[in-house]
């Protein structure tokens, strides 16, 4: 009977380590947008907290400016029916890179609000902060240290 009992376990934990490894992602997610009432507005807040330069393209009623990316998870700010900013919903985590108050010091000056300072996680999982940009999305900076 014991030994029943421990095959059906093993046979079970076989499968769950067979369905983990089926269902196992590099990432999560694969690609972001944050909505925008006046895009050229959130291109400027955008280019200007991190320091880069948005190439915009319009298309079928929609204005898309890409976050300049050479490999890994890309995104766009995007202006056209049905894009609405929200305080509420989902929250993206966007890279602060080595430390996140270099790019949440910007936020206030650029039109946006921060709503919770640099906040510590843990060693292994760092820091991060809130805020709310200049179209009234509220995201999140991540950094290590």
């Amino acid at each position: 009977m014991g030994s029943t009992v421990n095959l059906k376990n093993r046979i079970k934990e076989a499968n769950l380590q067979k369905l983990k490894q089926q269902s196992a992602f590099k990432n999560f997610v694969t690609w972001f947008e944050i909505p925008a009432y006046n895009h050229y507005r959130s291109v400027a807040f955008f280019n200007y907290i991190y320091g880069i330069e948005i190439t915009t393209v319009e298309l079928n009623g929609f204005a898309m400016g890409f976050f300049p990316v050479e490999s890994g998870i890309g995104g766009a700010i995007v202006t056209g029916h049905g894009c609405v900013p929200s305080e509420i919903g989902p929250l993206i985590y966007l890279n602060g890179g080595d430390d996140l108050n270099n790019v949440l010091s910007k936020v206030n000056e650029a039109g946006g609000r921060v709503v919770m300072e640099k906040t510590f996680l843990s060693e292994t999982a760092g820091y991060f902060a809130l805020f709310i940009d200049s179209e009234g999305n509220r995201l999140a900076l991540h950094s290590k240290y």
